[in-house]
């Protein structure tokens, strides 16, 4: 994938085929990405949705499996689908062009409940929370 880092980490018990071959299912053969990780072992793993719904849940399971293998505790995993509770990058530039429009050109002789109005309208903070 020409949107992921040269270098990357995987747990340890996924085999350079399985990667290679499991690249294919993912959009964009974005494979998971270990993004953060926790004194304790835990991880926080970023991964692309599968396109083969058939596919989805054996790859699923399988990455899970060598993600848990590889945490020290031999801890499950928890997985969160993101798309459904954050906003899109969409969402987030026209938000951030909202709070820019309303910081320079909104004049500041109106009330202020108005302006904090406006600007819990744009939805920036929500986003950025």
């Amino acid at each position: 994938s020409t949107s992921l880092p040269e270098y990357f980490v995987v747990p340890s018990s996924l085999a350079d085929q399985d990667l290679k071959l499991y690249s294919y299912s993912f959009i964009g053969r974005r494979m998971p990405l270990w993004s953060w990780n926790h004194p304790n072992g835990s991880a926080l793993v970023r991964m692309a949705n599968i396109k083969d719904v058939l596919q989805q849940r054996r790859i699923d399971q399988r990455i899970c499996n060598a993600i848990t293998r590889s945490h020290p505790l031999r801890s499950d995993v928890y997985k969160s689908d993101l798309d459904k509770c954050l906003p899109n990058i969409q969402e987030i530039q026209a938000a951030h062009l909202k709070l820019k429009q309303l910081c320079v050109n909104e004049p500041f002789d109106e009330t202020e409940e108005k302006w904090l109005s406006s600007l819990e309208n744009t939805r920036w903070l929500e986003y950025i929370r």
